[in-house]
């Protein structure tokens, strides 16, 4: 594993795998959101973040933590190996809830509520995004390594296989 992308639904368990995986590997990590979001809350060009994300795909080695479902495709050519969370909506929603209020070291602000548009994302995750990344990963499985986690318990027993 040189270059490995962790995508799922929002509050799954991604960005905590993502920082558990570099501790164990030493990899380079990269949080999209914290590309993505400045912190007054506004964020970055589409142009800006695909430039972004060209130049650390270019490096030899690296984890990029986050969805940004428009980008998965690019990431999905540019990886060696695939962490995939798919987890029940109601997991994603609690870890979602249980982060509010706390600094995260991947998002410049901390929030407080869960934004409704945020929420109805988590709901909406296994039905409109979820689909088309099974289709993207059966697309570019060849020559990489699939990793599923149906539950955070088997993303903590890979990583102590480590």
């Amino acid at each position: 594993m040189k270059k490995a992308i962790v995508i799922g639904c929002p509050g799954s368990g991604k960005t905590t795998f993502s920082e558990k995986l570099h501790n164990c590997t030493g990899l380079p990590l990269f949080y999209l959101d914290a590309i993505w979001h400045k912190p007054d809350r506004t964020h970055i060009s589409r142009e800006e973040f695909d430039q972004r994300l060209a130049e650390i795909g270019e490096l030899e080695e690296w984890i990029i933590d986050g969805n940004y479902s428009r980008t998965i495709e690019v990431r999905l050519k540019m990886c060696d190996t695939v962490f995939l969370f798919d987890l029940p909506t109601e997991v994603c929603l609690q870890g979602a809830t249980e982060r509010l209020g706390k600094t995260r070291y991947d998002m410049p602000w901390i929030d407080t509520a869960l934004d409704p548009k945020f929420k109805e994302e988590i709901v909406s995750f296994r039905e409109t995004v979820l689909p088309t990344i099974y289709e993207l990963i059966e697309k570019y499985k060849d020559g990489r390594k699939i990793v599923i986690f149906n539950s955070r318990e088997q993303a903590d027993e890979y990583l102590e296989q480590l």
